[in-house]
């Protein structure tokens, strides 16, 4: 019953959650150390960037499961090693998310360990971002230059193709 709600193919439905979340949670973590500064208290303002860096892993990983779930039948369309590009900048990017995450949970903490880490984790959400770029854009380039998506379309008969539309019917 549960596949009958989800999307098919899954993965294009899912990779957008950590493409937004990765143009977010750079803005989250500079506005929880402008709040800091001003005297907020850490864990109220940090709480929601580490909070963010999390949904983001999972989202990640969720993109990537459902990536490796749908690679096979890609691969039946694709040059190998256009798919290994996009995998191998997905599973740096989880891998990058997980690190900045980390540093995050340690800039919880008050004092001069926990003031690195927020400092480290923010500059890290900007790293995010560029690997995050490189994860879309090698997406992209699998769908619009190498035709990924004809692994899950059927070609159309002439017929189909010269076949009146709504909009050109009079």
């Amino acid at each position: 019953m549960l596949q009958n709600l989800l999307p098919s193919p899954l993965h294009p439905a899912v990779v957008h959650m950590p493409i937004a979340l990765t143009l977010l949670v750079p803005l989250f973590a500079i506005g929880a150390l402008f709040a800091i500064a001003r005297g907020a208290r850490v864990t109220r303002a940090w709480a929601l960037t580490a909070a963010m860096l999390a949904a983001l892993s999972l989202s990640v990983w969720v993109s990537l499961e459902t990536g490796e779930d749908q690679e096979d039948r890609v691969e039946a369309v694709l040059p190998d090693h256009v798919l290994h590009t996009h995998e191998e900048a997905a599973e740096s990017f989880f891998i990058l998310s997980l690190a900045v995450l980390g540093v995050a949970a340690v800039g919880l903490a008050n004092g001069r360990t926990g003031s690195i880490a927020r400092y480290t984790a923010a500059a890290g959400t900007l790293a995010l971002a560029v690997a995050g770029y490189n994860v879309g854009k090698s997406g992209g380039e699998l769908v619009y230059e190498h035709g990924a998506a004809s692994a899950y379309t059927t070609p159309k008969t002439d017929s189909e193709i010269n076949a009146p539309t709504s909009s050109n019917r009079q």
